[in-house]
């Protein structure tokens, strides 16, 4: 091997060495969706004729209570998942409605019959789907040995808030991953 090609070679180690080590953790490109995890969510339930009101705090997989529903009964309810700074939680409310298109409630209940209607007031995403933070609930049948399953949708790649019907709105999705799954008792 002549000087000149071991001349090029040493060139071209030298310039590939300086090129990487001259890079900083600031050249690297970083994910711009800075997702906190939430770690609450609050369900806030009014009877709609006495005004009675309920609020479960549901924290790392466990409710404080169960939710008490009446059979007959219609409830205005609604939502606030929220992240921990610090010592306290705050509401990532404002956040999932920035990223409206990336979120969708979905609710599942087992042992008891309840119709659900997402309300006028609910965050519409640019679908056109309500997301399902501020719902109306309808008993109609007690509650025996009930549960709900509430779960926060990230990334779906479809949503339909008319499942299973226009007067039941649990709502279903295609694709996605929960951000929040929590299953809370109903007596």
């Amino acid at each position: 091997m002549n000087m000149k090609k071991i001349f090029n070679i040493l060139l071209v180690l030298l310039s590939t060495v300086l090129l990487f080590s001259c890079r900083n953790e600031n050249d690297i490109p970083e994910d711009i969706h800075e997702h906190e995890e939430i770690e609450k969510l609050v369900v806030k339930i009014v009877e709609k004729n006495s005004l009675a009101e309920q609020t479960i705090n549901y924290i790392g997989g466990v409710a404080d209570k169960p939710i008490l529903l009446e059979n007959g009964k219609t409830y205005s309810v609604s939502l606030d998942f929220q992240v921990k700074h610090g010592n306290e939680f705050h509401s990532a409310i404002d956040e999932i409605e920035e990223e409206k298109d990336e979120h969708f409630i979905t609710y599942t209940f087992a042992g008891v019959d309840v119709n659900i209607v997402r309300t006028a007031d609910d965050i519409i995403r640019t679908d056109g789907k309500k997301l399902g933070l501020k719902t109306e609930w309808t008993v109609n049948s007690a509650p025996s040995s009930a549960k709900v399953n509430i779960r926060l949708i990230h990334g779906a790649d479809s949503v339909n808030d008319q499942t299973p019907s226009a007067a039941n709105q649990l709502g279903s999705v295609t694709g996605g991953e929960s951000d929040v799954d929590a299953l809370i008792d109903i007596q």
